[in-house]
């Protein structure tokens, strides 16, 4: 059965200053860099066949970093592990959303992705994964809005934020998907001399 590696992009700017990304292409940080090498080197030591990351520069950074430490190879990009589209919000702190469109921004037409959206495009490309890999385990290098939506849809959502770089594995089984590792953060724990 395949199987599926979720991984969360290394950390960005725009992550510690607690701004909401979406769809626009910021870069990873020294720090996310770093993220990147350690679980690189974490995944050296485990087998998978291949890497596929979203196309936004975070991601695929990340997923390029890890390939070259692990000798994972990076299949490629795919636009549909993208992260959600947040319209107008995207690029503001939660501050900065409260104080233009009050607490309830959320329930507001904002140029949000709808969920039934954001499903669909997951659908698509997980229909063509377990087709074209067929008991393989495949990396795929996303961001956490999707991952997380992914994961609530499938009834395996957590309260535990989805840390930069944290890798969740989900096995495929006959009646659909089967959590194994949610949100490890393990490679991050090593210490170096």
């Amino acid at each position: 059965m395949t199987t599926i590696g979720f991984i969360r992009h290394g950390s960005t700017e725009w992550n510690r200053l607690g701004k909401l990304q979406g769809q626009l292409d910021t870069d990873l940080t020294d720090e996310g860099r770093e993220q990147a090498r350690l679980l690189g080197r974490r995944l050296a030591n485990e087998n998978w066949d291949g890497i596929i990351s979203s196309d936004l520069k975070r991601a695929k950074e990340t997923a390029q970093i890890i390939s070259d430490l692990s000798g994972i190879p990076l299949i490629g990009t795919d636009s549909r592990l993208r992260e959600r589209k947040y319209g107008q919000v995207e690029g503001t702190t939660v501050a900065e959303r409260e104080e233009r469109w009050g607490p309830e921004w959320k329930l507001q037409e904002l140029g949000q992705e709808s969920d039934d959206d954001l499903w669909k495009r997951w659908s698509e490309l997980e229909a063509e994964i377990l087709e074209a890999y067929p008991a393989q385990k495949i990396l795929m290098v996303s961001h956490g809005g999707f991952i997380v939506q992914v994961l609530r849809v499938l009834r395996m959502d957590s309260e535990q934020f989805l840390q930069n770089t944290s890798l969740t594995i989900l096995m495929r089984q006959e009646n659909g998907w089967e959590l194994e590792l949610y949100n490890c953060l393990s490679h991050l724990e090593t210490v170096h001399e």
